[in-house]
């Protein structure tokens, strides 16, 4: 018997086990949703946040990480906790999340998630949330969110949340501004969500690079850009002390020559074009 035919024989007395559908590759998930960008963050660079909904009558708190990298758990009140950094990634990040929902929604109260393989194609969450609801993330400086409040909260506990948010990256959202994060990692930095499509992205800061005009203020230059869930993030290096409430105002008026540049129509001059090169050799990807 040759391979192929072993390959696609059935066990003796069974039949042919079906070959499971792959989820396919989906550049930018969450596009649609609500606060697009700031599911981005949930899912790539924020330590902790939250995020409350409500999916066919059933609390859900979207987080960004649990204990042991759970995907999910459900609380003895029956809220379901999905979180939305894990282990296992499919070609959409949308569909993990929202399968991680519909099982943790099955499970008894008190039940943890355990998840061995990938979901197949199904629900995503443009199915769960309607995209004219709000949806309102919250940094958080502390991982109170991992237990739940029907738990006795012992000194154990209480030393295992204090060493989880001590070793979080200090980060926080920069009032008035959507999806702008500063973080601290030994100097002070400024990542930046843009909801723009990528190119776009990139044709307005070459205009405003070939400009010089890529600073964020003073002494606070453009160093590059990764992407994240199909999405551009610029970074910018902060002066060394700066604090996340002093970007509001830097952060408004970087917008408004971005939104200028984005408007132009076009092709990119020479020194644009060098420009967009130069930023695109710096990019990276996150998933």
């Amino acid at each position: 018997m040759g391979k192929k035919s072993r390959r696609t024989s059935a066990p003796a007395g069974g039949t042919p086990k079906p070959k499971r559908v792959e989820v396919p590759f989906v550049e930018r998930p969450f596009e649609g949703l609500p606060a697009e960008t700031d599911l981005v963050a949930m899912r790539e660079i924020l330590p902790s946040a939250t995020a409350e909904l409500t999916v066919r009558g059933t609390p859900v708190l979207l987080v960004t990480l649990l204990p042991d990298q759970l995907p999910g758990l459900r609380r003895e009140d029956g809220t379901v906790v999905v979180a939305m950094q894990t282990r296992m990634h499919s070609g959409d990040a949308s569909r993990d999340i929202a399968h991680a929902i519909e099982k943790a929604q099955d499970l008894a109260p008190g039940q943890a998630l355990r998840l061995s393989e990938l979901p197949e194609p199904g629900t995503r969450l443009q199915d769960l949330i309607p995209a004219d609801d709000p949806l309102t993330v919250t940094l958080r400086r502390d991982f109170d969110y991992w237990v739940d409040p029907a738990t006795e909260r012992t000194r154990e506990l209480e030393d295992a949340l204090a060493t989880a948010a001590e070793n979080a990256v200090p980060m926080a959202a920069v009032d008035g501004v959507t999806s702008a994060y500063w973080t601290r990692m030994g100097r002070e930095f400024l990542r930046w969500i843009r909801p723009e499509p990528e190119d776009a992205v990139l044709d307005a800061l070459a205009r405003l690079r070939a400009r010089r005009e890529t600073d964020l203020e003073e002494g606070a230059p453009l160093i590059g850009a990764f992407r994240a869930c199909g999405l551009l993030v610029p970074v910018w290096e902060l002066n060394r002390g700066t604090e996340a409430d002093e970007l509001a105002r830097p952060c408004a008026a970087f917008e408004e020559r971005f939104a200028a540049a984005l408007g132009v129509r076009g092709p990119l001059t020479p020194d644009e074009r060098r420009a967009r090169a130069g930023i695109i050799s710096r990019q990276v990807t996150l998933r």
